[in-house]
């Protein structure tokens, strides 16, 4: 039996959205009259004058016929992204105008209104681009525009791209800033507890109080969207079965480093300090992450596992009952009945460790995935031992490098094609004068980045790879290529963005292991599927075989749904929605947002997604909580 090692971590049905197309302009004279401000200034009146007037049709007329809304939760309860004047129209007349008003934020330079490059710096469209502030009729938000003159009628300015986000409840403004707690009530009460106490009782739900959230795991994921809806008071219980926070990054394997840069990867509320290093290392990641959780004053509670669950449609909310290991090491059950769950076990599910036959009758000395690598053993004096290497994505390569490194004899096993990219590339065009030490306000990037429809972003990584690919990264290719490792550029040539949100995986960011690849120092098999796993190696459907005696599978990891499956069962798992991934209009499948089960919520993703999405998360369940959102 041959059987496929397939890479891919969502399931079927994710859209492969079509490649989104700039207007034709000119670029503006910075010098002539109307000035960016007057433009900006104009083209917001009217489309206030619209909103007051209630008027979809006249909305849609400010935008180009193929222009695009993109919004997350200001005109609805989930997010979506309306593209040509139809759709917004269409959607408007549906649900109604929430919008109230519409200001243009001048308050930082990136935000002010300026001319220039409406595609995200590549200066192929141009126009005016400018942040705003909005109201509607639940809170506020921010967003970003960019507008362009109309090619056929000179003078005439129209929306290309408006992007709308709700960041605040009107009434339940998040505690922050000027809005931060006290910390300490003075008086004579005589039954007051000091912040000690007060925080022992929060942290352990005493005196038969209740979470109104429990979120299951307790990685970026869960304490990031934890210390969002701590800000806006609803009480939440995260839950961890590691011994501490942080383990579920420093049980990886030894050498594993961030590959994204510092400034992609702070957390909310508290960013890294400036001495951190670009690239964090596992184990400061995780202390890191144990801090956060103190500092935060998030309640977790470790070494704690769900042993059943249940939810009520009638009620409305869940039964949760959990085991705790306390300090001491005494066992504590405790029941709860939140009306949210969210399920923070990353945005991948299970491990995909394919069934191959003889898996059993290996004698090496380890067979494993990825995730229960530990680390390559320092081999003594005595003849090289062999590794394989399942797998040419992240993990495969650094747990190669790994493996050479400590002397083994390494071969990697490619099945078809990975986007390789270097981490120079990362830094110097990918990310950069956005995530950079002299780019913008971190609220500021995530803004920017997010503000372009699927369509449009996919667009521009287009001609961003292209560039890569040809100034950048043309000799690791073609070196690559000419040792047999097989490189491909994403989904039509979109890059890793493109095939991180479509596929969750297929990449890797060069670190040292491709040059390890072209140097003969980790060896390629490619191209074969796996017919059976020998006692001592591996055959291969060509019928050649490979000599192991460490065998790891760096194949990644099934669906998110799998994971909800196996902790809350079929009864919950066949009512969600596929995960990661495009929907039809571009917007990320069921993560983040409506899972297509009541009160039940997906969070993952990396670092820098998880502090945007879980602000907005968490926003969504105190508009439920508060009862805005009625469903």
């Amino acid at each position: 039996m041959t059987t496929t090692l397939s890479q891919d971590r969502v399931e079927p049905g994710s859209v492969n959205i079509p490649i989104g197309k700039f207007p034709s302009t000119t670029s503006p004279d910075p010098s002539s009259s109307p000035t960016a401000t007057e433009i900006a200034s104009n083209l917001i009146a009217n489309f206030n004058q619209a909103l007051a007037n209630k008027d979809p049709a006249a909305i849609s007329q400010l935008f180009f016929e193929n222009g695009y809304w993109r919004d997350h939760l200001a005109l609805s309860w989930d997010f979506h992204t309306l593209a040509g004047r139809e759709k917004i129209s269409q959607f408007l007349s549906a649900n109604g105008i929430r919008l109230t008003k519409v200001e243009i934020d001048s308050s930082t330079a990136i935000r002010m209104p300026h001319f220039g490059p409406i595609d995200g710096g590549l200066g192929q469209a141009n126009g005016v681009e400018f942040f705003i502030k909005f109201t509607s009729d639940v809170g506020s938000g921010e967003g970003v525009v960019r507008v362009a003159e109309q090619p056929s009628s000179p003078g005439q300015w129209k929306f290309f791209m408006l992007t709308t986000v709700l960041f605040e409840l009107t009434g339940h403004e998040r505690r922050i800033h000027r809005l931060r707690p006290k910390g300490v009530e003075h008086g004579g009460d005589p039954n007051r507890q000091n912040w000690k106490g007060r925080r022992a009782a929060e942290l352990n739900f005493e005196n038969n109080t209740q979470p109104q959230v429990i979120i299951v795991g307790a990685g970026q994921g869960g304490l990031s969207v934890a210390a969002s809806l701590k800000t806006l008071g609803v009480e939440t219980l995260l839950i961890d079965r590691e011994a501490r926070i942080g383990d579920n990054w420093r049980n990886r394997y030894r050498d594993l480093v961030l590959h994204d840069p510092v400034w992609m990867d702070h957390l909310p509320y508290m960013p890294f300090p400036p001495t951190w290093p670009i690239f964090t290392p596992k184990d400061k990641l995780g202390d890191w992450l144990e801090s956060y959780a103190s500092f935060l004053e998030l309640n977790v509670w470790t070494k704690t596992n769900l042993i059943s669950s249940s939810w009520d449609d009638g009620k409305k909310q869940w039964t949760i009952t959990v085991e705790r290991t306390k300090e001491d090491g005494s066992k504590e059950t405790r029941t709860f009945n939140p009306h949210h769950v969210i399920l923070a076990t990353g945005h991948s599910g299970k491990k995909n460790i394919p069934e191959i036959k003889g898996m059993e009758l290996f004698a090496g000395d380890r067979l494993c995935h990825s995730a229960e690598f530990s680390g390559a053993l320092t081999l003594p004096d005595k003849p090289t031992k062999r590794a394989v290497v399942v797998g040419c994505c992240n993990s495969g390569h650094d747990i190669a490098q790994d493996f050479y490194e400590k002397g083994y004899d390494v071969t990697m096993i490619q099945r078809s094609s990975t986007l390789v990219v270097s981490s120079n590339a990362i830094m110097s065009v990918y990310v950069k004068g956005l995530f950079d030490e002299d780019g913008p306000a971190t609220a500021d990037a995530d803004l920017f980045i997010q503000s372009f429809p699927a369509e449009v972003f996919k667009g521009i990584q287009i001609q961003v790879t292209d560039l890569v690919a040809k100034q950048v990264d043309a000799k690791l290719h073609e070196e690559l290529e000419k040792v047999g490792f097989k490189v491909d550029h994403g989904p039509d040539a979109g890059g890793i963005f493109m095939k991180y949100y479509q596929r969750g995986g297929g990449y890797y960011i060069d670190v040292g292991a491709s040059q390890l690849i072209i140097d003969g120092k980790i060896k390629i098999k490619q191209g074969q599927e796996i017919t059976q796993i020998l006692p001592n190696g591996i055959e291969f459907a060509d019928g050649s075989t490979l000599e192991a005696d460490e065998i790891v599978f760096a194949t990644g990891y099934q669906n998110m749904r799998t994971e909800a499956r196996n902790i809350f069962g079929d009864a919950v798992a066949d009512r969600l929605g596929s995960v990661w991934g495009y929907d039809e209009e571009g917007e990320f499948r069921s993560i983040w947002r409506p899972s297509g089960h009541p009160g039940f919520w997906y969070m993952g993703g990396n670092l820098a997604l998880c502090r945007y999405y879980s602000k907005l998360l968490a926003l969504q369940i105190k508009a439920i909580e508060e009862g805005l959102n009625r469903g």
